[in-house]
């Protein structure tokens, strides 16, 4: 459920990066998504709980990890061949 926002997340970042804006407009995808992930973890773990909560913890681990690697993305250079 994750892989849709995360990619989206993705294309963002690599599009804001071929845009060649700078590296603040770059990184907001990504911390704009550790943001939804704190929510989500927080009305999961709090509101929901159980089974259903587990499943909005598990949905938040993930798109952690797509935000890291959109950071990553986001301050790597570009190497172009000369």
């Amino acid at each position: 459920m994750s892989l849709i926002p995360g990619v989206v997340i993705l294309l963002v970042t690599w599009w804001f990066k071929k845009m060649n804006f700078s590296l603040f407009v770059r990184i907001i995808p990504g911390v704009l998504t550790v943001i939804a992930a704190i929510i989500l973890f927080y009305i999961g773990f709090v509101n929901i709980r159980g089974f259903e909560g587990a499943a909005y913890g598990i949905l938040a681990f993930f798109l952690v990890i797509f935000a890291i690697i959109s950071f990553l993305l986001a301050k790597k250079k570009d190497v172009k061949a000369s």
